[in-house]
């Protein structure tokens, strides 16, 4: 009788365990990722939006997060790639990106990445995520310098907001 009630215990014992071990349910990251990721995947048709935050209106991706721009990028090519990728999350789409309420669609293209995948890139400026960021709001990325140039939150007219970090 005790060997008919231990194997179904046992069984049950590892599919709690591995349940528990596994990276496919609830607790991870809001983006889309594995649970041990923050960086946000991309989607099938990402949609810049408008947020507020304590430096004002600025552009926005998935979940409300901020968006940067990097002064190194002079033109749509994206210069920010391996370890830079790693820290700024480039804001990528495989599909047709869309403007929400306050972005100017026109200013709305992408631009094909190191990698071969496709930036979202508004007003001639490939945007990223800091990964820092965790939610909505956060701004902490604002005028840091890494990689070689300053990173900026931008404005809904595409430009670079001057306010300091929040």
């Amino acid at each position: 009788m005790r060997r008919f009630f231990a194997v179904p215990v046992a069984a049950g014992v590892v599919a709690l365990v591995a349940a528990g071990c596994g990276g496919g349910g609830g607790g991870g990251s809001a983006y889309g990722g594995s649970s041990t990721t923050t960086k946000p995947a991309a989607a099938t048709s990402a949609t810049l939006a408008v947020g507020k935050t304590g430096l004002g209106r600025i552009l926005v991706g998935e979940n409300g997060r901020t968006l940067y721009l990097f002064e190194k990028d002079k033109t749509p090519k994206s210069t920010c790639n391996g370890a830079c990728a790693s820290v700024w999350t480039p804001f990528t789409t495989t599909g047709t990106p869309k403007a929400g309420a306050g972005v100017d669609s026109a200013k709305l293209v992408t631009s094909k990445r190191s990698d071969g995948k496709s930036q979202v890139v508004y007003a001639g400026h490939p945007l990223y995520y800091y990964a820092p960021d965790t939610k909505a709001g956060d701004t902490t990325g604002q005028k840091l310098d890494q990689f070689g140039a300053e990173w900026y939150v931008v404005s809904p007219a595409g430009q670079k907001v001057e306010g300091g970090a929040s």
